[in-house]
């Protein structure tokens, strides 16, 4: 049996184990015995493997988790959540109570599902498989009842939006109006409210857009959004605070409140004002949708007009004419009974021809006809393109002949963008091919030009919807992100860049994208950012061994690093800095024996041993180097891939990947080491824990010690005021040894039990735990008061504070070197 099958046969093993503790040991990391994976505790029988081995082969060959949900690799997080769910119907062991195998089997449909709506596991699992990801996933299930009546409330909903963490704030930024149902699953109120929901959708279709939010999925954004209670209704406008409903959720109470947020104006015309503001409107480019109510004949409800307005807003004014006061003035836009009509820009007011007479009184109808009545976008064609983007910013629409809906809502995109200053435009890519070719641009799209000429530009790979678009548009024009071609692919420059190896159908993908378009304002002109699709170009993408999506390459002339980290602009920029002034030393088995064996007596090292595939040791990455640089200074912080150095890594004894360890500061035990067994991989656990080997920079004060050193000696003291029992506290304990090493040599460092010495603390006016206090010496005797309180418990910022105080108090005072370890 190769190694390879061994390691998947075995891997199928440990995934169908359930029990707590056996999966707790799991997340921890993998253990390896001669290259196989084996869980930590790797204390099975061989009766038990062999009866494991059994079990799995009996269930399965290990299936594709996209084959296991039957959707395709393109597949949106929605799509995937409904295939789990029709899954979970009829798999369920609930509904299968006559076969023993139906809890394994829903088992890995289950992790299936945990890792693909994950974007970062999902990322995880597309380029290592299954060997890189831990076994927390989908151990665990919910009844089926749970799945028939709670999973996904609103998912077949059409006018219900279903919106997460990727696309919220895109969505309530984009200048439509939403009202958003913020519910739990197993919220009672919340199902009652779902039928109402549903018919308020309906009904306001069109007028604003209706959201969801599933609570249960995205938890972290419903507490950034502050809902303590299910549901929780609110109004969203941009650049405006939402606003809450609270009344009876009826579908009528739903509509007033959203209708009240509907500010656009219906202007009543009449002999005095008609003209004035036709013309004012034309000459804006606006046209006029006019409801002439009369005796006879239909004429549109104010409540209809309102929501027409609202949905027209920035292409066409509304109005109304009443022809029972005014009936010479609507006889000279001869009409004789109530109608409504949609008066283009320019339009003859007296005659037929371009007016559009509407035979509804739908608002949904009223506004596809007027929609499809409008203008088109401008048509920009080979001639034009260049000198038209040369100097101005455009939103360009690529259609490949037939018009459909979706570009029928492109027309109002002008007048969301009017104010952002970027213009809309239109190519037809079947009349100029060779425009569209040269831009590799071979299916309907739309792009963003940034005034920098037609080969600056970024294509939008998000939803095809209106808000958007429009976000998309806003971001691009203000980010550095191009899109990149093989005639501008940076392989051969100088300055540094940033490529994203994606493919178009991959969430993971899009959810990086505005990611990227963050961390590039932030880092304008020290590294350029650009996108690579590889659904088009192959052959790029194969050059540089891409595997899975997205990959993400920094190029800095010859190097290439790629991203390992988290899909944020956070991350990235973590990640570039630690490129730019490396915090973790690459170690090799020479550089190891040198740095780490060879080590100078005082120093100490921790290093991450680790393998690329393993899912913990990818968690860990990006703490890890974060944690180096919190501890830059004060402890050497070191890596080693020990898929590379295999035959390096058993030599060291090393049997788990992560394998964390702190190697002390005697140089005559040069290979003892301490082990990190924490359950937590923070960079703070982490930093928590090295600091623990340092001897102590700061010393423990009883109350004479308190009274002679810091009360009446002739140094400046700092002082933590603690209690042993306070969560606080003991968070705070290594950042006070970090500042105590700070001011060695220009401030003592203490610290104070309040536990053990209660009055002291009293008398020192403390009166939370942990409080810090500065006693600076002034050439006179201290009282228990005079201590001066510190408002922070980081130690780069206390250690300023107490500079400046010093240099105020003492103007000669000048900072001395930090005392380095």
């Amino acid at each position: 049996m190769s190694l390879k099958n061994a390691d998947l046969r075995l891997q199928r093993v440990v995934e169908v184990r359930t029990p707590g503790t056996f999966r707790r040991r799991l997340v921890m990391g993998c253990r390896v015995v001669l290259g196989v994976q084996w869980p930590r505790p790797a204390r099975l029988t061989l009766s038990r493997v062999l009866l494991l081995a059994l079990t799995v082969a009996v269930l399965a060959e290990s299936r594709d988790y996209y084959d296991l949900l039957g959707v395709g690799r393109e597949a949106s997080t929605r799509e995937i959540r409904r295939a789990f769910k029709q899954l979970a119907l009829t798999m369920h062991p609930d509904k299968n109570p006559g076969d023993p195998s139906a809890h394994e089997k829903f088992l890995q449909v289950n992790r299936a599902y945990e890792v693909l709506k994950d974007e970062d596991l999902r990322k995880k699992y597309d380029k290592y498989g299954e060997k890189g990801l831990d076994e927390k996933q989908g151990g665990r299930y919910e009844s089926w009842s749970y799945y028939r009546y709670d999973f996904g409330i609103y998912d077949d909903d059409l006018e219900v939006i279903t919106l997460d963490s990727g696309d919220f704030e895109a969505a309530v930024n984009s200048g439509e109006i939403w009202f958003i149902n913020f519910y739990f699953p197993r919220c009672s109120h919340c199902h009652q409210l779902a039928p109402t929901w549903r018919e308020f959708a309906k009904e306001m279709d069109g007028v604003i857009r209706i959201g969801a939010v599933n609570c249960g999925d995205n938890n972290h954004l419903c507490r950034r959004k502050g809902i303590n209670s299910y549901p929780s209704l609110y109004i969203y406008r941009a650049g405006q605070k939402p606003e809450k409903f609270n009344g009876e959720r009826t579908k009528d109470n739903l509509v007033r409140f959203a209708m009240q947020f509907i500010t656009t104006t219906v202007t009543q015309l009449w002999q005095g004002n008609v003209f004035t503001e036709i013309e004012s409107a034309f000459s804006s480019g606006l046209g006029w949708l006019i409801t002439f109510c009369s005796d006879t004949g239909d004429c549109l409800e104010p409540r209809t007009r309102q929501k027409l307005a609202g949905m027209l807003d920035g292409l066409v004014k509304v109005g109304w004419m009443d022809c029972s006061t005014d009936e010479q003035l609507c006889e000279s836009f001869q009409v004789t009974s109530g109608a409504t009509a949609l008066f283009p820009p320019g339009s003859a007011l007296d005659k037929q021809g371009s007016v559009l007479w509407l035979k509804t009184l739908d608002s949904k109808e009223i506004y596809s006809q007027v929609i499809d009545h409008l203008p088109d976008l401008e048509l920009l064609t080979s001639d034009s393109f260049q000198s038209k983007l040369a100097h101005h910013r455009w939103l360009v629409s690529f259609t490949f002949g037939d018009r459909n809906v979706a570009s029928n809502e492109y027309k109002k995109l002008q007048a969301f963008l009017r104010n952002d200053h970027i213009q809309v435009g239109r190519v037809d890519c079947t009349a100029d091919s060779e425009l569209c070719q040269s831009l590799y641009i071979h299916k309907p799209c739309v792009a963003v030009f940034k005034g920098l000429g037609i080969h600056d530009f970024e294509i939008h790979h998000g939803k095809d919807v209106l808000y958007n678009i429009v976000g998309f548009a806003r971001d691009s024009v203000h980010a550095h992100v191009t899109t990149l071609r093989p005639d501008n692919f940076p392989s051969n420059r100088k300055e540094p860049w940033l490529v994203d190896f994606f493919a178009p159908w991959c969430p993971p993908c899009r959810a990086l994208l505005p990611e990227l378009r963050k961390a590039s304002i932030q880092l304008a002109g020290r590294i350029k950012f650009g996108t690579l699709d590889c659904t088009i170009h192959h052959n790029l993408c194969s050059k540089y061994n891409v595997q899975a999506y997205p990959t993400t390459v920094i190029f800095n002339g010859s190097a290439l690093h790629e991203y390992e980290g988290q899909h944020s602009a956070d991350g990235i920029l973590e990640f570039i800095q630690d490129l730019v002034s490396p915090s973790v030393v690459v170690l090799d088995p020479t550089s190891f024996n040198e740095r780490v064996k060879g080590r100078a007596e005082g120093q100490i090292w921790a290093v991450d041993f680790y393998a690329p595939w393993c899912g913990p040791c990818q968690a860990l990455m990006p703490e890890w180097r974060r944690m180096a640089r919190l501890l830059s200074g004060q402890i050497l912080v070191g890596s080693v891939d020990c898929q590379r150095y295999q035959s390096f890594c058993q030599s060291q004894s090393v049997r788990a990947y992560p394998e964390i360890r702190l190697y002390s500061s005697s140089v005559r035990q040069s290979d003892r080491y301490t082990s990190y067994n924490g359950w937590h991989r923070d960079a703070h656990s982490l930093r928590t824990w090295a600091l623990s080997s340092l001897p102590r920079a700061s010393v423990d004060l009883t109350p004479e010690f308190f009274r002679s050193r810091v009360l009446s000696g002739q140094d400046h003291w700092v002082l933590d005021f603690y209690a042993p029992w306070c969560g606080p506290c003991q968070h705070f304990a290594p950042e006070f040894e970090v500042l105590a090493r700070i001011l060695k040599g220009e401030v003592r460092a203490g610290k104070v039990d309040c536990q053990a010495h209660y009055q002291l603390c009293q008398s020192a006016g403390i009166t939370a735990y942990p409080t810090v206090r500065f006693y600076p010496y002034q050439g006179q005797r201290r009282h228990e008061h005079s201590g001066e309180h510190v408002n922070s418990r980081d130690a780069n910022e206390i250690a300023d504070t107490v500079r400046q105080r010093l240099q105020q108090l003492f103007p000669q005072f000048h900072n001395t070197p930090k005392d380095e370890l």
